[in-house]
């Protein structure tokens, strides 16, 4: 006779030394926080850090329908930040724990959300206004595909971002930093680096 009591923990016993002896999954339950990254080498063109960021392709606009350039907001500022939102409590938490303890201490700075979730001008627009963010720049992350609007983000696949993914490229064009922002202290000391 078995009883239901009996068998899920069994099953999740049997579940436990299924997933335990998978090869390479123990590196996954016991992390050592290093950064397995590949290395990469300087001068060269992509979005890891230590290469040459490359300019932002010509659709890439603004919330208010205005071309945005990479190297045009790096004149005359020391950096640029960019952070991918899609409008959700925790990059909510994110951008404004970022306006209250980052953006402040560093005004040569040129800090922008990435919508890459609309897709459109009028409604990042109206998402970066009822969250309160109109006086952050917002850039909304077009679709290659724009004659049908669908598929992968312009800005999203030149990154490889995702939700919370917090770029800081330094006035030379160069990727200082390109991870999830978590309290804003390795964006802090990133930004205090720059050149």
């Amino acid at each position: 006779m078995f009883s239901v009591r009996s068998i899920i923990p069994t099953a999740l016993l049997l579940v436990s030394l299924v997933l335990a002896g998978c090869d390479g999954m123990t590196d996954d339950l016991r992390p050592s926080g290093d950064d397995k990254r590949p290395t990469v080498e300087a001068g060269t063109i992509g979005t890891q850090v230590g290469q040459q960021s490359p300019e932002f392709p010509v659709q890439v606009l603004d919330t208010l329908g205005v071309s945005r350039g990479l190297y045009n907001e790096l004149a005359g500022s020391s950096g640029v930040v960019l952070y991918f939102t899609m409008w959700c409590p925790i990059c909510e938490f994110d951008m404004s724990h970022m306006r209250k303890y980052v953006i402040p201490n560093f005004p040569t700075v040129k800090f922008f959300l990435v919508d890459y979730v609309s897709g459109s001008v009028s409604v990042s627009r109206a998402s970066q206004e009822a969250y309160g963010y109109t006086d952050i720049d917002t850039l909304v992350d077009p679709y290659i595909d724009q004659v049908n609007n669908s598929g992968t983000k312009v800005l999203e696949n030149m990154y490889q971002a995702t939700m919370g993914s917090t770029i800081v490229i330094d006035s030379t064009g160069i990727v200082q930093m390109n991870e999830t922002y978590k309290d804003g202290v390795k964006l802090t000391e990133t930004l205090q680096a720059l050149p």
